[in-house]
């Protein structure tokens, strides 16, 4: 079953001085407020794209994850999950995954190996295999 999620931006003025807003469309979530300071310097309460891919990414993982876990007959109890995106102008320069998993019955070694098979098997990683990805996997 395919679906399409749709999300919109409005923006004002010039790339350093202007501002506008990323919305979230197909499930009215949120409307978000984004500037190109919030973006290269301090997030000031606004977010970017960077932040926004953050959040899907992170997202993506950790329902992949989840997912390789139960399959692997080993359902996660919990999964933490941070992605960190790199902006260095002009671009997006690498990512980091961070996993904390909760998983009785399985070992670190076995939850290591399942954590880099989710991150290569997530649909948002493959989108943005152009970027260096890292995992980092604690315990």
């Amino acid at each position: 079953m395919a679906t399409t999620r749709t999300a919109s931006a409005h923006w004002e003025g010039t790339l350093f001085e202007g501002s506008g807003t990323a919305k979230l469309e197909t499930s009215g979530a949120g409307q978000f407020d984004v500037s190109w300071v919030a973006r290269a310097e301090q997030a000031g309460g606004k977010t970017s794209p960077e932040e926004l891919i953050a959040a899907a990414h992170a997202t993506c993982y950790a329902m992949q994850l989840s997912n390789m876990l139960a399959q692997a007959g080993h359902p996660a109890e919990t999964l933490d999950t941070t992605a960190s995106v790199d902006f260095a102008p002009p671009s997006i320069t690498g990512i980091t995954l961070t996993v904390k998993g909760n998983v009785p019955g399985m070992s670190a070694d076995d939850f290591k190996k399942t954590a880099e098979g989710a991150k290569e098997q997530c649909p948002v990683s493959k989108a943005l295999k152009a970027v260096p990805i890292k995992l980092e996997v604690q315990s």
